[in-house]
């Protein structure tokens, strides 16, 4: 989409309305929910499904190997249990001085 300027006013109680041509433009249709990100002096506004399809987008990017939920849950678990294993040796060298 080409830059476009657009005058929006804003009310004293910090509500705005969004033009039409905006909400089509972001693919906005009823109640819906953005993303807003401040950026120095700068406002955007995004669709939330686009932050979501970012995530996804760069997941598939930089994934290494297809896994399932399953797969990661049983890799936290053993992480898991591995701390408490190694916070419990600690505890046993500590009793043992």
């Amino acid at each position: 989409m080409a830059m476009q300027t657009i005058d929006i006013k804003v009310a004293g109680n910090g509500r705005m309305i969004l033009p039409a041509s905006v909400r089509k433009a972001m693919g906005l249709h009823g109640d819906a929910k953005v993303i807003l990100t401040i950026e120095d002096d700068q406002v955007r506004l995004s669709p939330i499904g686009h932050g979501v399809s970012r995530a996804q987008a760069l997941y598939r990017e930089h994934a290494k190997q297809a896994r399932t939920t399953d797969d990661f849950l049983g890799d936290r678990k053993a992480e898991a249990a591995a701390e408490l294993d190694e916070a419990a040796s600690g505890d046993e060298d500590r009793d043992a001085q």
